[in-house]
């Protein structure tokens, strides 16, 4: 089941670089194929999974602009948080 919460979990990898944003695209490509979406969300879900299956292609992209306004519309707020390596 793709619920709000998968997808924020996603673009936190993504944005974390725990997966490739070739990765990410894969999988919410799989995900309007096969996926199945939280029924009370499905529109909100499609729209965003749709675009994040775009990211890889270079006209799309993916900006941090638009993982913050994609956390942000799932009910997400993202902070950053820098650390020494």
């Amino acid at each position: 089941m793709i619920t709000r919460k998968v997808v924020e979990e996603k673009i936190v990898a993504y944005l974390n670089r725990a997966i490739a944003l070739a990765d990410l695209a894969d999988w919410a490509e799989n995900m309007m194929m096969d996926g199945e979406f939280d029924g009370g969300d499905t529109d909100l879900l499609t729209d965003i999974v749709a675009r994040l299956g775009l990211a890889d292609v270079r006209e799309f992209g993916l900006s941090w602009d638009d993982c913050y306004a994609f956390l942000e519309r799932l009910g997400f707020k993202a902070q950053v948080m820098v650390t020494m390596a």
